[in-house]
């Protein structure tokens, strides 16, 4: 089942369930793979939804942070709920030896010696770590592995 029809069967059995939180988020996640498939003038594949759902995570996340900061916890605490929702459709994320090995198959493929190759690292980490790991955390871990083997060398 592709990840559109999970959404939508979804939202089916939130509305009938009446789950007013879970109905809301899910509409939010379809409106905003709508706007990008617009946008982009073509239906969206399970990897480009994927990047929706991650760019609505971090929104909801920024959100979520801004709320707390303002003291409205009530705002915040559908923030939360939203955030468990699209975690749901949302690949499990990496534990940190997995990623450390694959930022280590990386740089032996690619071939990368030096930080000024981290481009040609990250592009190939890219598509296999796209919704499992934050790309800042990837970055640092390949800036880290870069430089501690441009010393080593």
């Amino acid at each position: 089942m592709s990840l559109r029809e999970r959404l939508n069967t979804e939202l089916t059995a939130a509305m009938r369930s009446q789950s007013a939180v879970r109905r809301d988020s899910l509409r939010m996640v379809l409106a905003a793979v709508q706007r990008a498939e617009k946008e982009g003038r073509h239906e969206l594949s399970d990897d480009e939804m994927l990047a929706v759902l991650t760019r609505e995570m971090k929104v909801r996340n920024e959100s979520l942070e801004a709320f707390r900061g303002g003291g409205r916890e009530d705002l915040a605490a559908h923030e939360e709920a939203a955030i468990a929702v699209i975690g749901e459709f949302m690949p499990q994320p990496l534990a940190q030896a997995e990623l450390e090995a694959l930022v280590a198959q990386a740089i032996a493929e690619t071939g990368a010696a030096s930080p000024r190759e981290m481009g040609k690292v990250m592009s190939w980490l890219g598509p296999r770590t796209r919704g499992r790991a934050e790309g800042k955390v990837v970055a640092a871990l390949v800036s880290q592995h870069l430089a501690a083997r441009a010393a080593g060398s």
